[in-house]
Parts: structure tokens; C-alpha cells; sequence
């Protein structure tokens, strides 16, 4: 369940097998990758880009201005990014640069962008004192970074001890996360965050209420602790209250909160321990929505459980499920990522990019405020495909309520597009 946040109302907080072909116009635009984290290398030597689209009532696509869009429009000074982390509960967003300092922009109610500030920007600025970020998450109303040297560092809202730094007190800078040294990976929930460990073990720490830090307990902590039972892990998500693991073995495991589904075991049980995702195997990526989640397979399939009211999960239904069904006509995707209530895939598929000259996004779920990219804010139960002005993809992200694509753009793509329905 959604909790009440800081300034989270005031800010315009909105809830959350054919594939339909929508063409959007051309624009000037834990990522979850099938083939792990991308290296920061680019598939060609196309412009880097990054391209948003959906709400913007408090700045969240970057773009400057206010202006909520229903196909993509570029980032403002922000081009190549080697991570890309608006979070599904989150109303800002993050980049990590080729350079390891990152970008922020959006809500800042409560210092989530690190500048040592409580203004809202819509243009990116630069998080205060970061200088080797490798990685970056954002969560409902807090921000979470990696560094090369292992340690994490967290800003914004503390008030469930989501910063990990032994206290609750908010910072608009980025303070450090207790007793980590080896971290490859972070991920943020609305009140929790976690960290995935060199040796393949999880730390969680902030709000335990719904079991989502998976120690056996349902008590809170404000430093790092670990998740019960877990090794071997090689990737980890979190959705508003449940968090994923992806293990090496290719089997994905789950818990917290699980009232719709969102852990996949054929329960409606919350757990504070990790279960096993119920059939699947050979998994590539993992993505957590508010209460859904995602899994891109071995062979270029993409299956849901959870929530599903507005179609996040697919499958051409509005069914929660509480195990996993595939997403409608998907195949030779690489990509996945989950925003609150809606998803987004993309493929570089030689038979898709060839009818449009550009790597394929496919979107779906809620669609209220164009989050979708189909130039409508019709809801979709089953994946459209729409123009983002990008040859090619290296990053997808999803927000509370808009979605982000980064990449390469190729200028003679867009002189040369076809017109039509991409058929």
C-alpha cells in the first residue's frame, strides 16, 4: 500500500497477443539489461540522448518546463549516461555520466537531488560531492548511489531510516550508508532500500513493515541488514513495499508486501523472507513496479505478476496475478523496467528496428498522463510500440508516471523515417 510522503499530494501525485503499433512523431530524447549492466560502450556512434515522456507536474522529465508530454521530448543536458534511475514511486530522476557524477532533476520536497537544496528543478543539476558514482536508484522521495569504491552513499527523505546512516534525519547531501564496502548494485523502494554485495548477498535497511527488507523480521532498521538466505545473487529490484532477487541459477525470489500478487509464489501472503517466484527459470533481468514485477527470459520473453488494474501486467487482461503470465506478443526483447503502474520493453531486433529504422520500445499499463508514449493517454493491457526518436537503446527507466529511454539517435534515421503504421 502507498504510503503518505512528504509533500507527495501537493506535488499532483497521480496513482498510478497482438501488439498494437502506435507511431509517435519523431522526437529531438537496475537499467535491466538481458546481458547484465551496460558498460557505458554505445551499440553505434550515434548522438547519445536521453528522451522522457509522461507527467511533469514537478519537473520529473528534465525538459524544463511543466509541461506533461505524450510522446518524447529530450532531456535538457543530458546525453550520454552510463545509468538511468527514475524509480517507480519516484517524481525524480537520476543519471549517472560517463564522467561517474550524476544528474538530478524533479521533485526535492525533501533534498532528493543532493544539491543541498528543497527546490524542485526542471533541469537536470548535479548531486553534490559524487565524483565516482557507478550506479544510481531513486525511491519514492530518496536517492541512492554507488561508488567505485564499494561504499554507498543515500540523500532525501529518512524518516523510515531509508538513508542507512544510523540515524532518521533527512539530508539534501549525500551522506554515507553504514557498514558497506563491496556494493555492485543498488535499488530503491518507496521507504527502503537495498545493495547487492561483491560476494552475491543482499542488504536491505528503512521500512520493514510489509517484511520488504527480508531479515525474518518485520521491524525497521536504519542500517544495513541482511536478507535472509540469499546467495548467488546477480541482480536485485524494488517495487513500492516488495523487493526482487535475481540469482545466478536463473530462478528469482521475493518479499515484503504481497497483497496483489507482486511476489509471484501463488500467494496473497505477505513474507519477510525471500520465496521463490513460482515457474520460472533461465531469467535474464528483473524489474519492480509499485506492485507489480517484471522478468525478461533467456529466450526474449517478458513475464508479469501483481497488480494489474491498468493493464501493467500484459497479457490483454485486467487480472491481478499472483504467479507469472506472459506479456502479449513480446519476443526478442532486451530490455525491461517498470514504472507505478505501467511497463516498458525494448528489442534491437533486426525484423523490428528494420520497419521503423530504430530499436523498438513497447509500453503498456497506465496511461493517464501519456506515460505510455503513444501520443494518447489511453491505458493499454497489451504492449504498443512507439517512436523515441533513438537508433538505439541502452537504458529504459520508468517513474511514478513517465518513463525515460536513453541511447543513440542517427539524424539520417529521422530524414529518412517511413511514414505510415511501420508495417
Amino acid at each position: 500500500m502507498r504510503k503518505m510522503l512528504p509533500g507527495r499530494r501537493a506535488a499532483g501525485l497521480l496513482a498510478g497477443g497482438v501488439l498494437a503499433t502506435v507511431l509517435a512523431p519523431p522526437s529531438a530524447v537496475t537499467q535491466a539489461h538481458a546481458d547484465g549492466p551496460f558498460d557505458g560502450t554505445p551499440k553505434n556512434t550515434g548522438i547519445p540522448s536521453v528522451q522522457s515522456w509522461g507527467s511533469n507536474s514537478v519537473g520529473q522529465l528534465g525538459d524544463a518546463t511543466l509541461t506533461s508530454r505524450q510522446t518524447a521530448v529530450a532531456v535538457a543536458g543530458v546525453s550520454a549516461v552510463t545509468d538511468l534511475a527514475p524509480g517507480p514511486l519516484a517524481l525524480h530522476g537520476l543519471a549517472v555520466l560517463p564522467n561517474h557524477t550524476i544528474k538530478a532533476w524533479g521533485f526535492n520536497n525533501v533534498g532528493q537531488l543532493g544539491d543541498g537544496t528543497s527546490t524542485n528543478h526542471p533541469t537536470p543539476g548535479t548531486v553534490a560531492g559524487i565524483t565516482t558514482a557507478t550506479t544510481a536508484a531513486a525511491g519514492a522521495v530518496h536517492s541512492l548511489a554507488g561508488l567505485k569504491d564499494g561504499t554507498v552513499r543515500a540523500w532525501g527523505d529518512n524518516s523510515s531510516g531509508q538513508l542507512g546512516n544510523g540515524t532518521n534525519t533527512p539530508s539534501s547531501l549525500p551522506v554515507t550508508v553504514t557498514g558497506i564496502t563491496t556494493a555492485k548494485d543498488v535499488a530503491a523502494g518507496q521507504l527502503h532500500s537495498l545493495a547487492l554485495l561483491g560476494d552475491g548477498t543482499v542488504r536491505a535497511w528503512g521500512d520493514n513493515s510489509d517484511g520488504q527488507l527480508g531479515d525474518g523480521t518485520n521491524t525497521g532498521s536504519n542500517v544495513p541488514v541482511q536478507v535472509t538466505g540469499l546467495t548467488g545473487v546477480k541482480a536485485i529490484a524494488a517495487g513500492e513495499d516488495h523487493s526482487l532477487a535475481l540469482l545466478g541459477d536463473g530462478t528469482v525470489w521475493a518479499w515484503g508486501e504481497n497483497n496483489v500478487g507482486q511476489l509471484g509464489d501463488g500467494t496473497n501472503s505477505n513474507s519477510n523472507v525471500p520465496v521463490q517466484v513460482t515457474g520460472l527459470t533461465g531469467v535474464k533481468a528483473i524489474a519492480a513496479g509499485e506492485d507489480h514485477s517484471l522478468a525478461l527470459l533467456g529466450d526474449g520473453t517478458v513475464w508479469a505478476w501483481g497488480e494489474n488494474g491498468d493493464g501493467q501486467l500484459g497479457d490483454g487482461t485486467n487480472n491481478d496475478s499472483n504467479v507469472p503470465v506472459q506479456v502479449s506478443g513480446l519476443t526478442d526483447i532486451d530490455l525491461i523496467a517498470a514504472g507505478g503502474t505501467h511497463s516498458l520493453a525494448s528489442s534491437n531486433d533486426g525484423d523490428y528496428a528494420a520497419k521503423r529504422l530504430e530499436d523498438m520500445v513497447f509500453t503498456w499499463g497506465n496511461n493517464g498522463v501519456g506515460q505510455l508514449g503513444n501520443g494518447t493517454n489511453a491505458d493499454s493491457n497489451v504492449p504498443v510500440a512507439i517512436a523515441t526518436g533513438l537508433s538505439t537503446i541502452s537504458h529504459l527507466a520508468g517513474g511514478d508516471a513517465h518513463s525515460f529511454a536513453a541511447g543513440d539517435r542517427d539524424e539520417d534515421h529521422h530524414h529518412h523515417r517511413p511514414h505510415g503504421n511501420g508495417s
